[in-house]
């Protein structure tokens, strides 16, 4: 079943539709995001042959024999050889059938022969691309896909259409496990995030604590196996381990990873850092209010499944083989598992703020995310992680609680009052997040959002 990515499947749909134009697709995003099932969905409806070849770690000549072979195979015609692409593109030419060639994992392609060498081949290939051809490219080394766009790569702006393929969000996410309850929804998307390998591979009628112990604790769990052998594998050899596991354990400024690892070569550092941005491991953030402030930027693991792992497993493999996995989960995650969930509602919430202000529900809208107060007087500062930004520098204030039970008006104007003692910052309206709902109706006092909300 073809779950999420309507938005994509519709304009890669509509691309591999027309046949008014050159069609020439890059798509990208990082591995078992689900590239592939969305390039098969889209081309059920193709009006013609579908050829999918998969690049390999081979020689650029090999790579080439095997594309020869897969059109051959999809053809249903004995094996064919060609001098050069350009002479298969001729012969595919000729045919009086629509062709849609998907080539998939290209980086293995690219990396064959030295830098653009392989690109400028493939520029001519799109340039000369017959009337009767569409062609996808495909790839999961998003460093090195993210060089196809690039103003002096040959392939920059041959591309009809560019698609990043991401993880899911908690809502998509939770298109995998509609039945639960909300707090297991954001129990189920705190820990193992939106990767829809991962989530079609949890069994979701057994708890998150099963799924912790069964397939992200054993040496050949299948969740811990995707982690360390696919999500790591591309950026093992380029950085310092230690650096996500500081991330992971909360820590999140530059100064902090610096020490923690005890680095002084803050040039190498810098370069680790950049490395694991441009892969999309980790994302850099500042307060809404303090906009291009380098001292007020910050970073954080964007999955939430590698920062669970980098939490609670990473360097403790040698403990969990010799305790067992339901002792180690026991005695490390059980007691603040809860915690580690709660902490996730903040980075759940900006999302439904995204979502609704892709619907037009908050019009005003400028900006969401966190904010950074100074208060002179008490000689306090710190920061606040859910916040929107109205026009005319309005922020919204929102507490968000991942509670059982739902929250009392009390309780609401408690927190109120202390957001009210602190000065140096300004509020427009406050909201509360509670997964649990509300023991009062709503008010004009303060904006309201349950969990049920996320969800509808």
């Amino acid at each position: 079943m073809f779950i999420g990515r309507q938005k994509e499947l519709q304009q890669l749909s509509t691309e591999l539709s027309g046949w008014k134009r050159k069609t020439a697709v890059l798509i990208y995003g990082k591995r078992r995001v689900g590239k592939s099932t969305l390039i098969k969905e889209a081309a059920k409806n193709f009006d013609g042959v579908v050829i999918n070849h998969m690049c390999v770690s081979s020689t650029f000549e090999g790579n080439l024999e095997l594309i020869y072979r897969s059109v051959s195979e999809s053809l249903s015609l004995p094996n064919m050889q060609f001098d050069s692409m350009f002479a298969m593109m001729d012969y595919l030419k000729t045919l009086d059938k629509k062709i849609l060639l998907i080539i998939d994992e290209y980086p293995y392609l690219k990396q064959t022969k030295k830098k653009n060498e392989v690109d400028s081949y493939t520029q001519v290939v799109i340039d000369r691309l017959p009337k009767n051809v569409k062609l996808i490219l495909c790839g999961s080394y998003i460093t090195i896909m993210k060089e196809l766009l690039t103003e002096s790569n040959p392939l920059f702006g041959r591309f009809s259409l560019i698609q990043h393929i991401h993880d899911f969000d908690y809502y998509e996410a939770s298109k995998f496990y509609p039945d639960l309850s909300v707090k297991d929804k954001i129990a189920y998307y705190a820990v193992f995030g939106g990767c829809p390998y991962v989530l079609e591979n949890l069994d979701t009628n057994s708890t998150v604590s099963d799924n912790i112990i069964n397939l992200m604790l054993p040496e050949t769990g299948l969740i811990r196996s995707h982690i360390e052998n696919i999500m790591l594998k591309e950026i093992q050899k380029s950085f310092d381990a230690r650096i996500l596991e500081d991330l992971g354990n909360g820590k999140k400024k530059y100064t902090e990873i610096r020490d923690l690892i005890g680095n002084n070569e803050t040039g190498l550092l810098d370069k680790q850092l950049k490395i694991l941005l441009d892969m999309e491991t980790i994302q850099k953030t500042e307060p809404i209010n303090r906009r291009n402030d380098k001292k007020k930027q910050f970073y954080e693991i964007m999955d939430n499944l590698m920062r669970f792992y980098f939490s609670f497993i990473f360097g403790k493999a040698g403990t969990v083989q010799r305790i067992g996995e339901k002792q180690f989960y026991n005695r490390n995650i059980s007691d603040v598992l809860l915690q580690f969930v709660s902490r996730r509602l903040e980075g759940i919430t900006l999302q439904y703020f995204h979502r609704m202000s892709l619907l037009g529900e908050y019009p005003d809208i400028e900006d969401f995310g966190s904010y950074w107060y100074d208060d002179p007087e008490t000689k306090t500062n710190d920061e606040f992680d859910c916040v929107l930004k109205r026009s005319g520098e309005h922020y919204d204030f929102y507490e968000c609680k991942h509670f059982d039970r739902p929250m009392t008006l009390e309780e609401c104007r408690q927190e109120k009052q202390q957001l009210e003692n602190i000065r140096g910052i300004q509020v427009a309206d406050i909201g509360f997040v509670c997964t649990g709902g509300f023991t009062f109706e709503d008010t004009n006092e303060f904006i309201l959002i349950t969990g049920e909300q996320f969800y509808k």
